[in-house]
């Protein structure tokens, strides 16, 4: 005679199974018995107030306030440009460069900022320490010295 395949484990798992299936059914009855008594159903209702807070009463209708739906912006403003009010042409000093890269860095003598420059923006032969003239163009990792001339 061949052994019964129904071993302790699997009666057990069995049992806990129907356990939760009976228990998951109890709830259900439960929130059905209440859905009942209330007479609400689903989820609370939440309201928005004048100030932008949620509440669970309704907003009061005298401090509602009118938007005409023109001047509703969608998205991200564009950003404006900012003109400068300064002379155009910096002066400045050379802190490093190198002829075999060909690229520098200059210092602004006014802000003390380092401003990137290339050899193709250069119009005079320049070394470390030289004062330099030169004006700011928007490169692709911040401003750039361009048209850069020796003092």
């Amino acid at each position: 005679m061949g052994r019964s395949q129904q071993t302790f484990s699997k009666t057990e798992k069995e049992k806990k199974r129907l356990k939760k299936k009976e228990e998951k059914r109890k709830k259900m009855e439960a929130r059905k018995l209440e859905k009942e008594e209330n007479g609400t159903g689903g989820i609370p209702i939440a309201y928005v107030d004048h100030n932008g807070n949620l509440t669970d009463t309704p907003p009061d209708p005298s401090q509602k306030v009118k938007i005409k739906a023109k001047n509703i912006e969608i998205g991200i403003p564009k950003k404006e440009e900012i003109e400068e009010e300064f002379d155009p042409v910096r002066n400045g000093k050379v802190s490093f460069f190198d002829n075999s890269k060909g690229f520098g860095f200059i210092i602004d003598t006014e802000t003390n900022e380092k401003y990137f420059t290339h050899v193709s923006n250069i119009l005079d032969d320049i070394a470390e320490n030289d004062k330099v003239t030169f004006e700011l163009e928007k490169g692709p990792r911040g401003m750039n010295a361009v048209k850069v001339k020796k003092v």
